[in-house]
């Protein structure tokens, strides 16, 4: 696995160049968020969505898949946002979230039938740099945690070399993983799982 070092605080381009392409050519990647380290791979390529499924043994028509956007505006391409939702996006946003919505007719094929989608835009410069630099979301799920208290990217990328083509190394990982909040309803917040962030 080809792994690249990126700092946060001056994200290289010509590194953000590669994993782009990774994306494009339908390769999964390992990556930082503001939480855990993730999976991900291009939102809107069909075969590297259901490549990346197969790797975390999800099945997409039985669980909410969750996409990392550069902001709330890349967000309400692929996912319905009422004038209430948004105050809580924008309220809480960038942030280790994953706010449940309806999802939107922009979605590819693998998430037809799907009635909702997860969406997260990270406090975290090189995740959103990615989506960005991509142009649209990244469809993403956590890497298991191992045994380690902390999260090193080069032990995660031994454990899981066989599994995506680069690693995106952004320093020390975390070990507790988004809040994930239901807002289908937006005039009822439900917190379907407690995790780093608190509603604000």
């Amino acid at each position: 696995m080809k792994s690249l070092r990126m700092y946060p605080s001056s994200i290289n381009e010509k590194y953000l160049d590669d994993v782009v392409e990774t994306l494009r050519e339908g390769g999964v990647i390992i990556y930082p968020t503001d939480t855990l380290y993730a999976f991900g791979c291009d939102a809107l390529n069909n075969n590297a969505i259901e490549r990346l499924c197969k790797i975390k043994g999800m099945n997409p028509q039985k669980q909410t898949l969750s996409i990392v956007c550069d902001g709330i505006s890349m967000a309400s391409e692929y996912a319905k946002i009422d004038n209430e939702a948004f105050r809580i996006l924008r309220a809480n946003l960038p942030g280790p979230f994953t706010f449940i919505l309806p999802a939107a007719t922009t979605l590819p094929k693998v998430f037809k039938g799907r009635k909702e989608v997860g969406i997260r835009v990270p406090d975290n410069e090189i995740a959103r740099a990615i989506a960005s630099k991509l142009g649209h979301p990244v469809l993403s799920t956590s890497v298991p945690l191992g045994d380690e208290v902390s999260v090193d990217p080069q032990a995660v990328a031994y454990d899981y070399s066989e599994m995506a083509t680069l690693l995106v190394d952004g320093g020390e990982g975390d070990i507790i993983p988004s809040t994930i909040v239901d807002i289908t309803d937006s005039r009822n917040p439900e917190i379907v799982r407690e995790g780093k962030g608190v509603l604000g």
